[in-house]
């Protein structure tokens, strides 16, 4: 198969420019013929997607973290909501959490032998249109979305090191944004049902994980047609920390403060300013509403 491969240099603290050598012959030992190009900005990579998939590339292979993932996912999305190639991932972010519910290896070599005999998985994409600069933007993502505290940490960790990779810098940024974070009055919308409550924060999320490795949604199923949402109610910050290693391990859902909704459709609003994640990045903020793709797109594990 003839593929494009989209390189992030800057992932990974720049480590992805510099290694990018020794991935270009590892996928040509692994039989691959490709093309490649680099992004030279945010948003780069959904353009370069968009062009390679007019040209007819039927795999596009995103090189970098969770965002260039995310960019990629946006531009090969048509109209109607289907992809209209095969994403293929090489993770070289700092939290690989698309390539992680995905089965994906997050080592570069052994991600690129890969492509020497891949097998296609169709999966679902969650959708979201949000608020960002006083207009309403739409959005696709693989595994997590969230509002509330997880976004204020993603905030803080912009600037930080990425040569720093794994769960570190989000735990380092989470308990730097924990001392001045409050709990948000939100109304949330699970298809239909209603109820207003204070939250810790609130995830939206298709795939398991989140914050580099932190198994936020341990039962969520990326081809079961659902979303998972899981929010965390009202806590104390000495109650969040000393719960918070239950979320490497997913036992954190049993938590009398923590629930669990599965649907298809959600919606998020809220009196207060309450910023947005998607896939690891800022994007904006509420009110935003989700709504799961079934089998939206093809992905080479």
């Amino acid at each position: 198969m003839y593929a494009r491969v989209i390189i992030n240099p800057f992932a990974g603290g720049g480590t992805t420019g510099k290694r990018w050598p020794q991935i270009s012959e590892l996928l040509r030992e692994a039989g691959l013929t490709f093309d490649h190009d680099f992004t030279e900005g945010v948003g780069h990579a959904t353009q370069l997607t968009r062009e390679a998939v007019t040209k007819g590339y039927e795999l596009v292979i995103a090189v970098g973290g969770d965002g260039t993932v995310n960019e990629v996912v946006n531009g090969l999305v048509d109209e109607g909501d289907k992809g209209r190639a095969t994403l293929g991932i090489i993770s070289m972010g700092t939290g690989g959490d698309s390539a992680r519910s995905l089965g994906i290896p997050r080592h570069y070599a052994q991600a690129c032998r890969l492509f020497s005999d891949f097998k296609r998985l169709t999966i679902d994409l969650g959708a979201v249109e949000y608020v960002s600069n006083n207009q309403r933007v739409r959005r696709f993502y693989i595994n997590t979305a969230g509002l509330g505290f997880d976004a204020a940490v993603v905030e803080r960790q912009k600037g930080f090191p990425g040569i720093i990779r794994g769960t570190l810098p989000y735990v380092i940024c989470l308990v730097l944004t924990l001392g001045g974070y409050r709990n948000k009055k939100v109304n949330l919308d699970i298809e239909g049902a209603k109820e207003e409550q204070r939250v810790f924060t609130a995830v939206v999320n298709n795939g398991r994980y989140f914050g580099g490795g932190m198994k936020i949604a341990p039962d969520a199923d990326l081809c079961d047609g659902l979303l998972d949402v899981v929010v965390i109610g009202a806590m104390s910050k000495l109650e969040f920390l000393w719960n918070f290693p239950r979320v490497y391990r997913g036992t954190h859902i049993t938590h009398p403060k923590v629930r669990v909704y599965r649907a298809k459709e959600v919606g998020v609003e809220s009196v207060e300013r309450l910023l947005l994640q998607v896939d690891g990045e800022l994007v904006g903020e509420a009110p935003a509403s989700f709504r799961v793709l079934p089998g939206a797109l093809t992905v080479a594990i």
